[in-house]
Protein backbone atom coordinates (compact mmCIF):
# COMPACT_ATOMS: atom_id res chain seq x y z
CA UNK A 1 0.00 0.00 0.00
CA UNK A 2 0.95 3.92 -0.90
CA UNK A 3 -0.42 6.87 0.58
CA UNK A 4 0.24 10.07 -1.33
CA UNK A 5 -0.31 13.61 -0.25
CA UNK A 6 -1.65 15.67 -3.32
CA UNK A 7 -1.50 19.73 -3.27
CA UNK A 8 -1.98 22.21 -5.65
CA UNK A 9 -2.70 25.65 -5.94
CA UNK A 10 -0.49 27.28 -3.15
CA UNK A 11 0.51 30.54 -5.13
CA UNK A 12 3.58 30.74 -2.71
CA UNK A 13 1.50 30.25 0.52
CA UNK A 14 3.35 26.95 1.79
CA UNK A 15 2.40 27.19 5.54
CA UNK A 16 -0.85 25.05 5.33
CA UNK A 17 0.78 22.32 2.63
CA UNK A 18 3.37 21.90 5.34
CA UNK A 19 1.28 21.55 7.97
CA UNK A 20 -1.24 18.61 6.14
CA UNK A 21 1.77 17.31 4.41
CA UNK A 22 3.32 16.56 8.55
CA UNK A 23 -0.25 15.24 9.55
CA UNK A 24 -0.46 12.64 6.66
CA UNK A 25 2.89 10.63 7.21
CA UNK A 26 2.38 10.50 3.25
CA UNK A 27 4.92 7.89 1.07
CA UNK A 28 5.13 10.55 -1.69
CA UNK A 29 4.65 13.79 -2.14
CA UNK A 30 2.54 15.85 -5.21
CA UNK A 31 2.03 18.89 -6.49
CA UNK A 32 0.55 20.19 -9.49
CA UNK A 33 1.57 23.72 -10.03
CA UNK A 34 0.77 27.50 -9.55
CA UNK A 35 3.61 27.90 -7.92
CA UNK A 36 5.70 24.76 -8.97
CA UNK A 37 8.93 26.58 -6.98
CA UNK A 38 6.53 25.83 -3.79
CA UNK A 39 7.59 21.98 -4.47
CA UNK A 40 10.72 23.22 -2.93
CA UNK A 41 9.44 23.69 0.15
CA UNK A 42 8.16 19.99 0.51
CA UNK A 43 12.13 18.78 -0.57
CA UNK A 44 13.06 20.94 1.84
CA UNK A 45 11.15 19.62 4.67
CA UNK A 46 10.77 15.93 3.73
CA UNK A 47 14.25 15.37 2.24
CA UNK A 48 13.80 10.98 2.72
CA UNK A 49 9.89 11.56 0.93
CA UNK A 50 9.70 11.44 -3.06
CA UNK A 51 8.23 15.20 -4.46
CA UNK A 52 6.60 15.39 -7.54
CA UNK A 53 5.61 18.40 -9.26
CA UNK A 54 4.55 20.03 -12.76
CA UNK A 55 4.32 23.58 -13.26
CA UNK A 56 1.05 25.22 -13.85
CA UNK A 57 -0.26 28.57 -16.05
CA UNK A 58 1.03 30.92 -13.79
CA UNK A 59 4.46 29.35 -13.32
CA UNK A 60 6.94 32.24 -15.14
CA UNK A 61 9.95 30.14 -15.89
CA UNK A 62 9.06 27.13 -14.39
CA UNK A 63 11.74 24.46 -12.75
CA UNK A 64 8.96 21.71 -13.39
CA UNK A 65 8.02 19.93 -16.10
CA UNK A 66 4.42 20.94 -17.27
CA UNK A 67 3.35 16.65 -17.65
CA UNK A 68 4.89 13.81 -15.58
CA UNK A 69 3.88 10.46 -15.46
CA UNK A 70 5.01 8.99 -12.12
CA UNK A 71 4.43 5.18 -10.61
CA UNK A 72 2.52 5.26 -7.62
CA UNK A 73 2.30 1.66 -6.46
CA UNK A 74 0.85 -0.80 -7.87
CA UNK A 75 -0.43 2.19 -10.47
CA UNK A 76 0.43 4.96 -12.96
CA UNK A 77 -0.39 8.47 -12.48
CA UNK A 78 -0.43 11.62 -14.91
CA UNK A 79 0.29 14.60 -13.07
CA UNK A 80 -1.30 17.87 -14.64
CA UNK A 81 -1.56 21.24 -13.85
CA UNK A 82 -4.42 20.92 -16.05
CA UNK A 83 -5.29 24.47 -17.54
CA UNK A 84 -4.16 22.89 -21.49
CA UNK A 85 -6.46 20.32 -20.85
CA UNK A 86 -9.79 22.03 -20.67
CA UNK A 87 -10.49 21.20 -17.00
CA UNK A 88 -11.89 24.95 -16.57
CA UNK A 89 -15.34 24.07 -18.42
CA UNK A 90 -16.28 21.21 -16.86
CA UNK A 91 -14.96 19.11 -19.47
CA UNK A 92 -12.77 15.69 -18.73
CA UNK A 93 -12.55 14.15 -22.21
CA UNK A 94 -8.78 15.10 -23.12
CA UNK A 95 -7.76 14.48 -19.75
CA UNK A 96 -9.27 11.07 -19.60
CA UNK A 97 -7.76 10.51 -23.11
CA UNK A 98 -4.33 11.61 -22.26
CA UNK A 99 -4.61 9.48 -19.03
CA UNK A 100 -5.23 6.34 -21.27
CA UNK A 101 -2.53 7.30 -24.05
CA UNK A 102 0.16 7.21 -21.12
CA UNK A 103 -1.91 3.98 -19.72
CA UNK A 104 -1.87 5.45 -16.15
CA UNK A 105 -5.42 4.81 -14.11
CA UNK A 106 -5.47 8.12 -12.08
CA UNK A 107 -5.15 11.71 -13.34
CA UNK A 108 -4.66 14.25 -10.99
CA UNK A 109 -5.14 18.11 -11.85
CA UNK A 110 -5.37 21.30 -10.14
CA UNK A 111 -6.32 25.23 -12.09
CA UNK A 112 -10.21 25.26 -11.15
CA UNK A 113 -9.30 25.57 -7.29
CA UNK A 114 -12.39 23.14 -6.35
CA UNK A 115 -11.87 19.54 -5.36
CA UNK A 116 -12.86 17.28 -7.41
CA UNK A 117 -12.62 13.31 -7.59
CA UNK A 118 -14.42 11.18 -10.24
CA UNK A 119 -14.44 7.62 -12.04
CA UNK A 120 -14.61 8.80 -15.78
CA UNK A 121 -13.57 6.51 -18.45
CA UNK A 122 -12.34 3.87 -16.32
CA UNK A 123 -9.58 6.79 -14.86
CA UNK A 124 -9.82 8.12 -12.13
CA UNK A 125 -9.58 12.09 -11.75
CA UNK A 126 -8.49 13.69 -8.69
CA UNK A 127 -8.22 17.80 -8.29
CA UNK A 128 -7.04 18.41 -4.45
CA UNK A 129 -8.63 21.73 -4.83
CA UNK A 130 -6.50 24.76 -3.64
CA UNK A 131 -3.86 24.25 -0.63
CA UNK A 132 -2.98 28.40 -1.06
CA UNK A 133 -5.72 30.69 -1.38
CA UNK A 134 -9.30 30.99 -1.38
CA UNK A 135 -12.18 30.36 1.08
CA UNK A 136 -11.73 26.80 1.31
CA UNK A 137 -8.04 24.98 1.42
CA UNK A 138 -7.83 21.56 0.90
CA UNK A 139 -5.88 18.86 -0.30
CA UNK A 140 -6.61 15.33 -0.80
CA UNK A 141 -5.10 11.95 0.17
CA UNK A 142 -4.43 8.96 -2.18
CA UNK A 143 -4.55 5.55 -1.32
CA UNK A 144 -3.19 3.19 -3.53
CA UNK A 145 -3.53 -0.65 -2.57
CA UNK A 146 -1.05 -3.46 -3.57
CA UNK A 147 -4.12 -5.10 -6.08
CA UNK A 148 -4.36 -1.70 -7.53
CA UNK A 149 -7.55 -0.44 -6.05
CA UNK A 150 -7.66 3.67 -5.63
CA UNK A 151 -9.09 5.49 -3.25
CA UNK A 152 -8.91 9.50 -2.53
CA UNK A 153 -10.20 11.35 0.42
CA UNK A 154 -10.48 15.20 0.29
CA UNK A 155 -9.78 16.98 2.91
CA UNK A 156 -9.89 20.42 4.07
CA UNK A 157 -7.27 22.54 5.82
Amino acid sequence: MLKAAVFSDTHGNTAPMLGAARAAGADVLIHLGDHDRDAQALRDAFPDTPVYSVCGNCDVMPLAPEKLVVPLGAVKALLVHGHRYGVSTAQADWLVFAAREEEAQIAMFGHTHSAFYEQIGGVTLLNPGTAGCGRVLSWALVTVFDNGAIACEIREM
